[in-house]
């Protein structure tokens, strides 16, 4: 079953340009609380501060949306900036817990952003009743102001705490959706490449068991197609730079380049591309409290075969030739 397409937009620039400035964005709020110390303005600050104490497990516990927030219109022209369409396969129950496994990762993530976390794709119609939480690094929550923004967008942290969280809603309607590869997948973003990270990345599968919730596979086409990044082979002084800076930072830095505003040779804008999320046949998972190994090993085999399955299923509706195949690593 096929979802109904987003319509393309006219917009040119893209306002929602929203990975690569995080971090920047972070260091702003971390800054405006650094001046309000410097000028002393403590009738601003400590009362944050306090409330910060307190609320410090709210990313968690579920988070804090925010229809307002889901709902700027900023959000709008970023879907149709590229544009990002959302596509169905299956029907999905809303009375059962889901995790969908998102891929790739990409240097921007923007099918997840635009799809799971925000109110102008067509998830609610598509998948009624169900209510998802893009699951992104505890770092980002450790930002002062940064976190209560991050929050609004409907994300939570991607620990194990706050997964359980999510998936423990008894009368179900949650999905949880993680991006598997994580910040080592990003490294590999080229255009052109479908190199995941996921033959390790097994606790997913683990907690899909605990708490009995079905696992979909979730292929995003186009999302490495947004960005050119600087070759940086494994083995090479730059892919060990980066992996080492990844290392003790927690996320990666990739280098990467696209498109200026008013003109198409250089910037970091990225490339207008058609990204097309594509979600997959869920797969039943069994409670099983105290999971095996052998259980673990057997269920995260049957989830490569099915995100296989859907990438071969549906790459030549989106340009890509039939010679290429997933790489899993």
């Amino acid at each position: 079953m096929s979802g109904r397409r987003c319509r393309p937009g006219t917009l040119r620039v893209d306002y929602g340009f929203r990975s690569t400035t995080s971090f920047l964005w972070g260091l702003v709020c971390i800054g405006i609380i650094v001046i309000l110390i410097i000028y002393n303005c403590w009738f601003l600050y400590v009362p944050y501060m306090i409330w910060l104490y307190f609320d410090w497990s709210t990313p968690e516990q579920g988070g804090r949306r925010s229809k307002w927030v889901r709902s700027w219109t900023v959000w709008k022209y970023f879907k149709d900036y590229f544009p990002i369409h959302l596509i169905k396969t299956w029907d999905l129950d809303p009375s059962h817990n889901y995790i969908f496994g998102f891929h790739p990762h990409g240097v921007l993530v923007a099918g997840a952003f635009g799809n799971f976390c925000t109110n102008y794709s067509d998830f609610e119609e598509l998948f009624p009743g169900l209510t998802t939480y893009l699951h992104v690094l505890p770092f980002w929550f450790r930002c002062p102001l940064f976190r209560e923004y991050l929050m609004s967008s409907g994300s939570v942290s991607v620990s194990k705490k706050s997964v359980s969280h999510v998936l423990s809603k008894e009368e179900g309607g949650n999905i949880s959706v993680i991006v598997l590869g994580g910040a080592e997948e990003s490294l590999d973003a080229h255009p052109g490449k479908f190199t995941l990270f996921i033959r390790q990345r097994k606790g997913f599968v683990k907690i899909a068991l605990t708490h009995g919730a079905s696992l979909v596979p979730v292929f995003s086409f186009g999302e490495n197609e947004l960005f050119k990044q600087v070759n940086n082979p494994e083995g090479s002084w730059l892919r060990t730079v980066q992996e080492k800076l990844q290392k003790v930072m927690g996320f990666a830095l990739p280098l990467f380049h696209a498109r200026g505003i008013f003109q198409y040779n250089f910037g970091l804008m990225p490339y207008r591309k058609p990204i097309h999320t594509v979600v997959g046949r869920p797969i039943p998972v069994h409670q099983t409290l105290h999971p095996s190994p052998e259980q673990i090993e057997e269920l995260h085999q049957t989830y490569m075969e099915e995100l296989r399955k859907l990438f071969e299923a549906h790459k030549r509706k989106y340009g890509i030739p039939e010679h290429e195949t997933l790489i899993f690593k």
